[in-house]
């Protein structure tokens, strides 16, 4: 009887750990995504160009990238949980701070200060899990964790948009902030995995990555898709918004993207084992050239959300491929790759989401969506080819999304 209450109360504790990771990344992403919605908002709010609150989101991405790999070295030293909590810390107040903004630039700094902190919480959740759960039964904790991540995106672009559209765009930043203060009370009660602290030379490990052949190529791919997925669905609101729609509306047209990203992951956990990494990356390439087609022909509501819903398609098969070949690529050096990966995918979308400014800020939303189709052809080429090539060398397939 005892050995069953011990079970049954381990299984409680594994619960909650697992409970508390998913609201952590569902957080972060909530952080992440809700911006977009609110673009064209807060430009006629705080009247501002709109060009001007385009840099503030593209600050946001490059924040959150930069800051992955310095959480990374920072987690081996001082531990998991005490990283999520100091950056739970920080959203809290940055959240604060933006949601009683007085100008633009105080928001531009509070949410750039805000991205800076987020950025870590979902790379350590998921290696919570890797330290807490046994390699055999690690995948269905990482692909819970990372559900919920995904259902932070669908429900921050839709739910932006409509608090904003109810109450005013500063109740989004403020619903981050006390969310993450909640959940900074809240991880107290998550125990810190017992690991050795690193000492290594990060320099050396961060060499060893960028001398890699496989591994440029894998980090050039990542850069460039950065700015064609996350710099580009930045603008599916406001091309909605530039349609005549309220912001209620834009944001759950841009939802789409989450809501394919989140459906199509199901489809693909299908499919691994039975369809080879090329075939999947093939399959997003395919969802990511059809979704800024579409777009890129007329600009409407229904064309804007089916491009959300096949690039969110493209995320869930092509981007979870480069994400499983980057886990792979330098195995002695996966730690320092997959925060080179997060990095240059954020910084991609910072250069995306700045490149194009002048164009929205002009609203030729089908001209940013042509550019977008453009870039997308050589990408999904180079991308199934170089897959390809490296063949398959013991990987099964993609995992989910950490991104």
């Amino acid at each position: 009887m005892t050995g069953e209450t011990g079970a049954t109360t381990g299984r409680s504790g594994e619960r909650t750990r697992l409970r508390l990771l998913q609201l952590t990344g569902l957080t972060s992403s909530c952080d992440r995504f809700s911006l977009a919605p609110l673009i064209v908002v807060i430009a006629i709010d705080m009247r501002a160009p709109l060009v001007a609150v385009i840099a503030v989101a593209s600050a946001y991405y490059l924040a959150y990238g930069l800051m992955q790999p310095v959480w990374g070295l920072v987690s081996d030293r001082i531990g998991r949980v005490r990283v999520m909590r100091i950056a739970l810390l920080g959203a809290a107040l940055a959240g604060v701070v933006s949601a009683v903004a007085p100008n633009l630039l105080v928001l531009g700094i509070s949410r750039t200060v805000a991205a800076g902190f987020v950025a870590a919480l979902i790379p350590a959740t998921l290696v919570y899990v890797g330290d807490m759960w046994p390699s055999q039964v690690r995948q269905r904790p990482l692909a819970e964790v990372l559900t919920a991540s995904s259902l932070g995106t669908a429900l921050a672009t839709a739910g932006a948009g409509l608090a904003a559209e109810l109450v005013g765009w500063r109740a989004v930043p403020a619903a981050t902030g006390v969310a993450a203060a909640v959940l900074w009370v809240a991880l107290r009660r998550l125990p810190e995995p017992e690991h050795e602290p690193a000492t290594g030379n990060p320099m050396r490990s961060l060499a060893a990555v960028v001398r890699h052949r496989w591994a440029q190529a894998v980090l050039l791919l990542v850069l460039v898709e950065g700015a064609v997925v996350l710099g580009v669905v930045t603008y599916l609101a406001p091309a909605v918004q530039a349609l005549g729609a309220s912001a209620a509306v834009a944001g759950l047209v841009a939802a789409s993207f989450g809501a394919g990203a989140v459906v199509l992951s199901r489809v693909v956990r299908l499919l691994v084992g039975r369809l080879s990494a090329p075939g999947l990356a093939a399959v997003g390439a395919v969802m990511l050239v059809g979704g800024w087609a579409v777009p890129a022909l007329s600009v409407s509501l229904p064309t804007v959300a089916v491009a959300g819903a096949l690039v969110g398609g493209s995320w869930a098969f092509l981007h979870t491929t480069l994400q499983s070949w980057a886990t792979e690529v330098v195995p002695g050096e996966r730690a320092t790759m997959i925060a080179l990966f997060a990095a240059l995918l954020f910084l991609g979308g910072s250069v995306g989401t700045a490149l194009l400014a002048p164009l929205a800020d002009a609203a030729a939303f089908d001209t940013v969506f042509r550019v977008a189709l453009t870039v997308s052809v050589p990408l999904a080429i180079a991308a199934v080819l170089a897959r390809r090539r490296y063949g398959d060398r013991g990987t099964v397939g993609p995992a989910p999304a950490a991104d």
